[in-house]
């Protein structure tokens, strides 16, 4: 179980000062700094030394702050691993990860800061499970639009086993797993459902392209009004029984939705302190 929330993820481009300054106000809970596709060819070495400032600068609070960096086969990879292991940030994204070769070579450059990973390759869905074990891994980031690419896809059902490999191979290593953006950030309806489907899925939070989504996307993956006052009736009522079963509503309730409970509970209780 996570310790704080990861319900919405914002990209924010690391060459745009502005949109760096407006993330410190933004209620989101991961902030994905991106050095690499939000940025083009002629401006990454620029981003690179605006992002440092910004982060030197803080005024982030508790907002995860994550930084994707260009890949290693890029020219700018090497110096962005470089500039990123010396940054004021809490991990390094690594774009399509094909392979925990790809980890491994990133720790020889950043050696004491943890990895999320893109997971938008077909390799990189095959390998999920040993990219997820990898020592210094602890998130998954579903990169749904290079992955549609990659297998010649045009719906999102199409994606699903990539998906649900990455969600299993997440939750066996204990790490983070996010769904992919939602392209049309006008469509709140649509917003909205894919939202829900993800957190029914298993996925912890979904990253976004535009703050006009954060508020969607932080009611889906953050416990309703009703979860929480059924977790809390279930917790009562189960530590009144004497023989380990209660009846909620209708329903049985043992320690495992218990287990299920606290967690809902415990989910809340970080939402409203990051909020605070």
């Amino acid at each position: 179980m996570h310790d704080r929330p990861y319900r919405s993820a914002l990209y924010i481009p690391g060459s745009k000062e502005r949109a760096l300054d407006k993330a410190r106000g933004l209620p989101v809970d991961v902030i994905l700094f991106d050095l690499e596709d939000a940025v083009a060819p002629d401006a990454k070495v620029e981003a690179r030394q605006t992002l440092a400032g910004c982060l030197a600068e803080g005024g982030y609070g508790a907002r995860l702050r994550v930084v994707r960096m260009n890949g290693l086969d890029t020219p700018w990879g090497e110096d962005d691993a470089k500039a990123i292991a010396k940054m004021d940030c809490d991990a390094v994204l690594l774009p399509k990860v094909n392979s925990t070769d790809d980890l491994d070579a990133l720790a020889n450059l950043i050696p004491d800061k943890v990895f999320w990973a893109m997971m938008e390759t077909p390799q990189g869905i095959l390998n999920a499970a040993s990219i997820a074990a990898h020592p210094r891994m602890a998130g998954f980031v579903m990169g749904t639009n290079d992955l549609a690419k990659d297998i010649n896809s045009r719906s999102r059902a199409a994606l699903m086993t990539a998906l649900q490999m990455s969600v299993l191979a997440a939750k066996a290593a204990g790490i983070v797993v996010l769904d992919g953006v939602y392209n049309t950030f006008k469509d709140d309806e649509g917003l909205a459902v894919e939202c829900a489907e993800g957190r029914d899925m298993g996925f912890d939070g979904k990253t976004l392209i535009h703050p006009a989504q954060v508020a969607i996307c932080n009611a889906a993956f953050g416990p309703s009004d009703a979860e929480i006052d059924l977790a809390t009736r279930q917790i009562e009522a189960f530590e009144a029984t004497t023989d380990g079963v209660a009846v909620v509503d209708g329903k049985i309730v043992e320690n495992l939705h218990i287990v299920t409970a606290k967690a809902t509970l415990a989910k809340a209780a970080a939402i409203a302190a990051l909020e605070a």
